[in-house]
């Protein structure tokens, strides 16, 4: 009688499986890289271009805040990457809250967006930079962090060295965080 069960369990696994395969989700090769979307936010500047030229009765598209930068990219962005979650609070850290922009699980990239306002948030951006890389650094679903500054008056004072500081390789604990910055006009 015991070889009866482990016929009919074989058999009940079987068919369980048979379920499974004929009912499950559809698997999703589409699959998305850090560079894929840095490559696309190299465009960004175009789409604006295309957008603000492409009428006669002027500017369609007006990046005057953060937002706005956060609503171009994600228009961008989202239809070929289609993992792409806005606005996510992550874990709270030193009791407040820090908002990623943007987060692409699959690519294990979050994007986080800067629109620079004045000269002193153009002098003192790379302090709120090292703040989020500090507040990611132990994030599950983040190994790229990609700032993306939209900084139309070009008052950053020396974006290269901006770009030296940022722009590395970190590692924490044996687990590495990559640091990408894009600054587009």
């Amino acid at each position: 009688m015991a070889n009866g069960n482990f016929q009919d369990q074989a058999e009940l696994c079987v068919r369980v499986q048979t379920l499974r395969e004929r009912y499950a989700p559809p698997k999703s090769d589409h699959t998305i890289e850090a560079q894929q979307i840095v490559d696309a936010l190299h465009q960004f500047q175009e789409c604006v271009r295309y957008l603000r030229t492409r009428r006669s009765t002027g500017a369609v598209l007006n990046l005057s805040s953060e937002a706005d930068v956060q609503d171009a990219v994600y228009l961008m962005l989202r239809p070929w990457v289609h993992d792409l979650a806005a606005e996510n609070p992550t874990d709270r850290i030193a009791n407040r809250y820090t908002i990623k922009d943007f987060i692409s699980p699959k690519a294990q990239t979050v994007i986080e967006i800067k629109y620079i306002r004045d000269g002193s948030h153009g002098k003192h951006i790379s302090a709120e930079m090292h703040d989020d890389i500090e507040n990611y650094r132990h994030h599950p679903r983040c190994q790229t962090l990609i700032f993306f500054v939209y900084d139309p008056n070009s008052l950053i004072p020396d974006q290269a060295a901006l770009r030296r500081q940022i722009e590395e390789t970190r590692v924490y604990g044996g687990r590495s965080l990559r640091c990408l910055l894009i600054v587009k006009p």
